[in-house]
């Protein structure tokens, strides 16, 4: 009888120690094989980043949307096979009912949507504390509010109605149920400049990026009882047509990826944001790794946002 419950709690065990290396299994736990994913602003800059991981690394179907038609082809090359190029605006309400139901009638559900798309106008051309007080108000009455309220539509308006026009996809994708162990979900690409309180900075940018901070908490709160998750990234300086300015003011030495470019006490780090700074992130927030996140902002900046005032 001993002998026999010998066998039972070997059996047992070698049962467990089988389940938690399938568990652990880095394979598994970190992969996004099969995911349908959709990439606003997926052509270019953080988005494109985004696309590589996914559509290299085995997702079914990554739908890249985008205004410009030429830049998404061209994005799509890397690889044919599951990228899949959509022209959208995704301030417009209509466009983003039209892309989901592209996205519906192509292959009829999403697991991930990536809310990325965004805009950044010039800052005040006057630098507050170093202007007179006229100067710097006649300055910042030379912007046009139009640039503001684009910014607004760009960077946090469009997170909520992208996730909207897609959350009966998502919702199609959890009942698929071909992401085991993991809920759909919404990812947002706020930024640091949400956290910030610099002098000067460009306020209008900062602010919207605030907004889809808090829209990131929001929506999570929101979608929760329809079991889809929402959860944020706030990037530093990446290479992108957006950082181009923001990038050269930190005087790099060379390739700005390259650690040593730039001054620790600027990026502690001593570089930029690279590809793989991006991909490891948001594979983990998709994989099964991240299955337990939800209402969660994850910084990507390299200790850049700890030189600088804000609120973080």
């Amino acid at each position: 009888m001993e002998d026999l419950l010998r066998v039972g709690e070997g059996q047992a065990s070698q049962q467990s120690k089988t389940a938690i290396m399938a568990e652990t299994d880095p394979k598994q736990l970190f992969g996004v094989s099969g995911m349908v994913v959709v990439i606003t602003g997926g052509a270019t800059g953080i988005g494109y980043m985004m696309t590589k991981a996914f559509a290299l690394n085995g997702a079914h179907k990554v739908y890249i949307v985008g205004r410009r038609k030429e830049k998404l082809e061209e994005a799509a090359k890397i690889s044919p096979s599951n990228i899949v190029p959509l022209v959208g605006d995704v301030t417009s309400k209509d466009s983003l009912i039209s892309l989901a139901e592209q996205v519906k009638n192509d292959v009829g559900y999403v697991n991930l949507v990536c809310c990325n798309s965004g805009v950044m106008h010039k800052p005040i051309a006057a630098k507050a504390g170093e202007a007179s007080l006229s100067e710097f108000a006649q300055a910042a009455l030379q912007q046009d509010p139009s640039e503001w309220d684009n910014t607004f539509s760009t960077n946090s308006t469009s997170v909520a109605f992208t996730t909207f026009a897609f959350l009966e996809l998502l919702d199609a994708g959890n009942k698929k149920g071909n992401c085991t162990g993991r809920k759909s979900q919404v990812l947002v690409t706020s930024s640091i400049a949400g956290y910030l309180r610099v002098p000067g900075s460009n306020m209008a940018y900062s602010a919207s990026k605030a907004a889809a901070t808090h829209l990131v908490k929001h929506l999570a709160g929101t979608l929760g009882s329809y079991s889809i998750r929402v959860n944020g990234i706030a990037p530093g300086l990446f290479p992108s047509d957006l950082s181009e300015n923001l990038i050269a003011g930190t005087k790099p030495k060379g390739d700005p990826t390259e650690e040593g470019s730039i001054d620790g006490k600027v990026i502690p780090a001593e570089r930029t944001g690279r590809d793989g700074d991006i991909a490891g992130t948001v594979m983990y927030l998709a994989s099964a790794a991240g299955a337990y996140l939800n209402g969660n902002l994850t910084v990507i900046d390299g200790g850049r946002i700890s030189q600088l005032p804000g609120t973080y």
